[in-house]
């Protein structure tokens, strides 16, 4: 008996219902999930996330008939295919998004700020919109401080780093 992973399409929003119902099954789901920035109501927080929104990886043997029912069960929409039989992910593509898993089992998408010190920068979202200066400091995991020319001198801003991009 040979398992890969194959990739399972969710109904919007039902990733968990589709895993723990494949579980009852007695098959081996993987659903990663990341931190996903959420704002509502003035308020910003982080919330685990699916990082494949409407997909999640369930581990069977395609040579096995028994993953029809696959397709039948609560909060699945699809089993991806080729053809009439299930479509194989790479291993590798699973080891990836595992090794980037943190202890609480969330994936980490990115390393954080990229800048250096000096970097040129643009600031493309909010009341700085479209001002350049030069990066300093992360000061958090969420926001930068940045050294802007304003009024004839130098000003320390601290801004969201996602409106912080690079100048060309």
């Amino acid at each position: 008996m040979m398992t890969t992973w194959c990739a399972v399409q969710t109904h919007a929003r039902a990733e968990d219902k589709a895993a723990f119902h494949l579980r009852r099954q007695g098959y081996t789901v993987f659903l990663p999930k990341h931190l996903k920035r959420r704002k509502h109501a003035r308020r910003i927080d982080w919330v685990p996330a699916p990082l494949f929104p409407r997909y999640l990886f369930v581990a069977l043997d395609p040579d096995a008939g028994r993953w029809w029912s696959i397709r039948s069960t609560f909060g699945v929409s699809n089993l991806v295919c080729f053809g009439s039989r299930p479509a194989a992910m790479p291993p590798e593509i699973i080891a990836e998004i595992e090794t980037r898993q943190d202890e609480k089992g969330l994936v980490k998408t990115h390393a954080g700020c990229g800048f250096k010190k000096g970097d040129p920068v643009r600031i493309i979202d909010g009341p700085l919109n479209d001002l350049e200066g030069l990066f300093d400091c992360p000061t958090d995991e969420e926001r930068v401080t940045i050294l802007l020319q304003l009024m004839g001198r130098e000003v320390k801003v601290r801004v969201p780093l996602e409106t912080v991009y690079a100048c060309a």
